[in-house]
């Protein structure tokens, strides 16, 4: 071939040429990808729809918890209410953990809106069961089987970076850790507002109504509600609570549930404008491990402040745990953001799927773990107010803050280190 040749056939065609197959739903993706050079509207919503209905479960029954545990009569005493609760609580991430690869590698084989509809169902369906729980075991089965039978939010991450470009991935995933933030907030603001309607709006739920004899089924029915709504538009497509709660002599805050609805809501919205305004441009200036770093550092001197907050009191006490709660949701939501970021990067799209499984296991097994040895501490911690060393819930907080300094220590060389791209691995 003569040089004339070759700089004639270089001219008329790239040298990579891609090749798009019929029926082939990776290559329907990336052909829209490369027909749309903006950020897909449409797709941003899907994903806070979606990430919204499999996390408002999570949540929403932080507020009430405390009081259906101790209605079904379980608790022997009421310090011991604090361990029953944290076991139920950890129901649903025992149940996540434990079959989260199992649907990473179902989503990698069947596709993604698979799994999201199996997930949205089984929301629908063991949600709305649990809000109808005549007693703890049932409360703890319809829990453990709405986490294990839901792989919806893997898959969800996994969706969210490749429905997009890759200079869009950081708004696509911003979308997501934002939507679950705000679900992470707005189900105990439901909890809280919703539960017990017959003693906090007689004139709508009158006493022996369903209402009545299931006091904690309303949030779970409002959630489960949104589930269908979900799922029909799918054809087209912590501790604080508890704390809170507990009693002044315990060293709690005696909230109601209607306080801590009042303090999550007000902090979910101020996480929503972190999300849309603030994380993006954090992100370029500082990259997403130092911003990692920087929100761990400043999580812990934060925590380790909430005993002194409870000795507040008045509108001061909520005001000061409004904004440190405020600060305490976007930290993590933030750090979530970047490693989710970090993560997705890290993997091809075939693997993706079963990527997000295994961090979901991982996760969800730290999240199985958290609530029962939270609860454990938590009334450990109330039975030893008088201790000269961390005395009653400083002992709660200083436990928490040493998983936080252990994660921010694994957040630097060799734990953790970005994925350099190529240019020829970006194309």
């Amino acid at each position: 071939m003569t040089d004339d040749y070759n700089e004639d056939s270089s001219s008329r065609e790239p040298l990579l040429k891609i090749r798009y197959y019929e029926n082939c739903p990776g290559c329907k993706v990336d052909r829209a990808k490369e027909m749309n050079r903006g950020s897909p509207v449409k797709y941003l919503f899907y994903i806070w729809m979606l990430t919204m209905c499999a996390t408002l479960p999570i949540t929403c029954i932080f507020p009430f918890l405390y009081f259906m545990v101790r209605d079904f009569g379980v608790a022997k005493t009421e310090a011991d209410i604090g361990s029953y609760a944290g076991y139920l609580g950890s129901s649903f991430m025992l149940g996540r953990g434990l079959t989260s690869v199992a649907w990473g590698i179902v989503a990698d084989r069947y596709g993604r809106k698979y799994t999201i509809v199996i997930g949205t169902i089984v929301v629908v369906v063991f949600n709305t069961l649990f809000g109808l729980s005549t007693s703890f075991w049932m409360a703890v089965i319809t829990r453990f089987l709405l986490g294990s039978l839901n792989g919806s939010l893997g898959t969800i991450k996994a969706f969210a970076t490749e429905i997009f470009r890759e200079e869009h991935q950081a708004q696509g995933l911003a979308t997501f850790s934002s939507a679950w933030g705000i679900a992470l907030v707005l189900g105990p603001a439901l909890g809280g507002y919703l539960a017990q309607p017959v003693e906090k709006y007689p004139h709508v739920f009158p006493e022996g109504s369903l209402f009545d004899k299931f006091p904690f089924f309303l949030p779970c029915f409002v959630i489960s509600a949104f589930a269908l709504a979900v799922l029909v538009s799918c054809i087209w497509l912590p501790v604080f609570s508890l704390w809170a709660v507990s009693p002044l002599e315990l060293g709690g805050l005696n909230f109601t549930t209607d306080d801590v609805g009042d303090v999550l809501s007000i902090s979910g919205f101020a996480l929503l404008l972190c999300q849309i305004f603030l994380y993006s441009p954090m992100e370029k200036a500082f990259g997403p491990i130092n911003l990692a770093r920087i929100a761990a550092a400043l999580s812990i001197p934060l925590l380790q402040s909430y005993p002194f907050i409870a000795m507040l009191s008045g509108f001061t006490l909520h005001l000061v745990i409004t904004i440190a709660s405020v600060f305490m949701l976007c930290f993590p939501t933030i750090i979530d953001t970047s490693l989710f970021l970090l993560q997705n990067r890290a993997v091809e799209q075939h693997q993706r799927g079963a990527a997000n499984g295994i961090a979901m296991t991982a996760m969800s097994l730290f999240k199985a773990v958290g609530p029962a040895g939270g609860g454990a501490v938590l009334t450990w911690s109330q039975k030893r107010l008088n201790a000269s060393f961390l005395p009653g819930t400083h002992l709660v907080f200083f436990v928490l803050n040493l998983v936080e300094a252990l994660g921010l220590l694994m957040m630097f060389k060799p734990f953790l280190a970005e994925k350099k791209t190529t240019p020829s691995q970006r194309s």
